[in-house]
């Protein structure tokens, strides 16, 4: 088959994977729900207008409202169905219309085959139930499996006839000049339900097409939505009707559960697993003799780049010291007790594992023979045809790298969880200090450097100090923390428009933070700073004034700039060495009017895309893209709750807009569903409660401490 052929088939498949993990946990979620309400109210309705009938008296009241509840939350689900499917047929036959509670009964009985989904009690308790050390806790799991294989294949038959009679019947009716005779199933046809479907001639035979097609399972997905598509559109209406929803929902299990394997589709599905192993997830190409791609570094652009090669015909591998990718943005939150490393970080080879083409090696890079086109690790050599650089970058600190231990920044995880422990420390260790100096130095905060991370970092301290902890301490006030944010330059976010950047300045300051401007450091020791010729006692000074690069151009004895980032062409390319990227923090990359590339996410993620693209383009023998060009997606800052500042150049924001919108970006922007819930859960407890869920004081202590001398001045 040829790559596009292939490409077309793992695009199917893709999309059929979509189905089946995201939709269709969310239509088994609405059944529930439907399906809940429906026999909640009912069960409600008939006890409140009959309270003797209440309490348990009447059985099918306590049913109905019991198998409700257990419904809507999932939890045992199946046995919870049986029953509405059995009161659906048989205690409401001839209560109302047939047809309804006819289509309760099957949505009821999906529920019972194929279960409530992953958004349940059931599917979260479990997987712990069926490997509990209990008697028979293995019987349940196998019931049910033996259960579905019987049972499964029946029902998808079944909806998918009973949805193409319908569908047929009423088609049938209407090209017949709008006769409106029936097979008679009691009172299962009426003027209501058949007005809505009238329209051209040509939409009534495409309803009728789409009805064989779903009664023989031949293209099922495909009439399932047109099916869907039509009564969506009945649904909304003048002539909609409740029985409609039931319709839809029905259709959308079709649509996103599949035929069932009685049915052509699934023929056909077989043939194409047999001749086309492409269509199944496996390899669309063989790695043997294909260029190798190794890639140094897993952060935003070097797991970018790794993720556009997925489908290239290349072999790519990834080393990271580190066996996670860390988001970045949010480490300051990790350092101010907001939230778990767990939260930012995602496990390397869990989000590559799909990738047949990648693997993943822990280790950390020593070196690169250019000459040999080999990649230090060690001793271990990885020989590449195709380098991308993507160390990033760490802190700088002018000259003075004797302030490293006194002013710890914010690169890597270890970092975060460190600095959390000083900030805790200092409370801790201020409630048993009896001097009032002493006191109010452990209280005291200085944070060296006012861009993005500096001012968040600033402003979660302050918060830290004067919401959540006011009841915890008996010596010593929190809110009496002394917060201050130094910054060399005249404001602070130099980056954002003058107008942003105040205010940004004055968000800060109503939090209590002092912003000390045009201030450099000149001194630091353990027990404080010097600032011009002033003397400032603090416990805990933290660094956010600059960063340098990783020794990405020592290994390559290029060029580089005062930063130590390579100096790339506009192909991100190291000049001599053409198979060589350099991309994000590492690369000192430029705009094409010339101006330097802002060292964000979106530009690393940008370029490692870049270079991606160049190599696939090389590999398939196709021209170049073009040089790179950075397209800038904006700018946020956050200093507090409810309060940021967001610079998309045509729109500018502050305030709480720009709070929400920096909220979102960035749980948008996180790998794994789980990391997005659990920062969202947090964010949300956090916000209404004003407490900081993760103020733990972990590791050695005595690593906590900044030693009490300063050490020898570096020469």
């Amino acid at each position: 088959m040829s790559l596009y052929g292939g490409a077309i088939l793992g695009l199917a498949r893709d999309t059929l994977g979509v189905f089946d993990r995201v939709l269709n946990p969310l239509l088994l979620l609405g059944v529930r729900l439907w399906l809940a309400m429906i026999f909640l109210n009912h069960g409600l309705d008939t006890a409140m207008a009959a309270p003797e009938r209440m309490f348990g008296v009447d059985p099918q009241v306590t049913i109905e409202i019991v198998a409700a509840v257990l419904l809507a939350l999932g939890l045992i689900t199946r046995l919870a169905a049986v029953p509405i499917a059995f009161l659906s047929l048989i205690v409401y036959f001839g209560d109302r219309d047939v047809t309804g509670h006819v289509l309760c009964a099957l949505l009821a009985l999906a529920l019972t085959v194929h279960g409530p989904g992953p958004i349940s009690l059931d599917a979260l308790l479990g997987r712990g139930v069926g490997r509990a050390a209990l008697p028979f806790a293995q019987w349940p799991d196998r019931i049910i499996r033996a259960f579905q294989a019987v049972t499964q294949p029946v029902l998808q038959l079944l909806l998918r006839v009973w949805m193409a009679g319908l569908f047929w019947m009423t088609g049938e009716a209407l090209i017949n000049a709008g006769d409106t005779r029936w097979i008679d199933y009691g009172s299962l046809a009426s003027e209501a339900w058949l007005a809505p479907f009238t329209g051209s001639t040509a939409l009534m035979g495409l309803q009728l097409v789409a009805a064989v097609m779903l009664a023989v399972g031949f293209g099922t997905r495909l009439a399932a939505l047109v099916l869907a598509l039509l009564t969506v559109s009945v649904m909304t209406g003048p002539s909609g009707l409740p029985e409609h929803l039931l319709w839809a929902l029905i259709l959308g299990h079709l649509l996103f559960a599949g035929p069932g394997p009685l049915s052509i589709d699934r023929l056909i599905d077989g043939w194409l697993q047999r001749n086309f192993p492409e269509y199944t997830g496996k390899p669309a190409f063989s790695l043997e003799n294909c260029p190798h791609v190794v890639i140094v570094g897993a952060g935003f652009g070097g797991l970018a780049a790794a993720r556009a090669l997925a489908k290239t015909r290349v072999r790519v591998t990834v080393i990271d010291r580190h066996n996670y990718h860390l988001f970045q943005p949010l480490l300051y939150q990790v350092a101010t007790a907001s939230l778990s490393p767990a939260d930012i970080a995602v496990p390397i080879r869990g989000t590559l594992r799909e990738q047949f083409n990648t693997r993943v090696l822990f280790g950390k890079v020593t070196g690169i023979d250019t000459a040999a086109k080999q990649v230090l690790i060690g001793e271990d050599r990885i020989a590449y045809d195709h380098l991308i650089l993507a160390t990033g970058a760490r802190h700088a600190y002018f000259g003075r790298d004797d302030w490293e231990p006194l002013a710890p920044g914010l690169k890597k995880i270890d970092d975060a969880t460190h600095v959390r422990q000083r900030i805790l420390l200092a409370f801790e260790r201020a409630e048993s200090v009896e001097d009032p100096a002493e006191r109010a130095r452990l209280l005291t905060f200085i944070v060296v450097g006012a861009g993005p991370t500096g001012v968040e970092l600033a402003g979660a301290i302050a918060e830290l100090a004067k919401q959540g902890m006011e009841k915890d301490f008996r010596s010593i006030d929190p809110a009496s923390a002394r917060v201050i944010l130094v910054q060399a330059g005249p404001r602070v976010l130099p980056m954002f428009p003058e107008r942003l950047s105040a205010t940004a300045q004055a968000s800060l300051e109503d939090l209590g933070v002092e912003v000390r401007l045009n201030g450099r450091v000149t001194e630091m020791d353990a027990d404080g700073v010097a600032i011009g010729d002033e003397r400032i006692p603090s416990g805990t000074i933290l660094w956010a004034a600059g960063v340098r690069a990783s020794r990405a151009a020592k290994w390559l004895g290029c060029g580089a700039d005062r930063a130590g980032r390579v100096i790339v062409g506009p192909d991100l390319t190291v000049p001599g060495h053409p198979d060589i990227f350099v991309v994000g923090d590492t690369a000192a990359m430029t705009t094409p009017d010339g101006q330097p590339v802002p060292g964000l996410a979106p530009a690393a993620k940008q370029s490692g895309l870049y270079a991606a693209k160049v190599i696939s383009a090389r590999v398939a023998g196709r021209p170049d893209p073009g040089p790179f060009q950075y397209r800038h997606m904006g700018s946020l800052a956050t200093i507090g709750r409810d309060s940021a500042v967001a610079d998309f150049g045509w729109l500018k924001l502050s305030g709480q807009p720009a709070w929400w919108l920096w909220g979102v970006v960035h749980v948008l922007f996180l790998l794994g569903t789980r990391n997005r819930l659990s920062v969202m859960l947090s964010w949300i407890w956090s916000y209404l409660s004003y407490r900081r869920s993760t103020r733990l004081i972990t590791g050695p202590v005595e690593e906590a401490e900044a030693p009490r001398t300063m050490p020898a001045a570096a020469e």
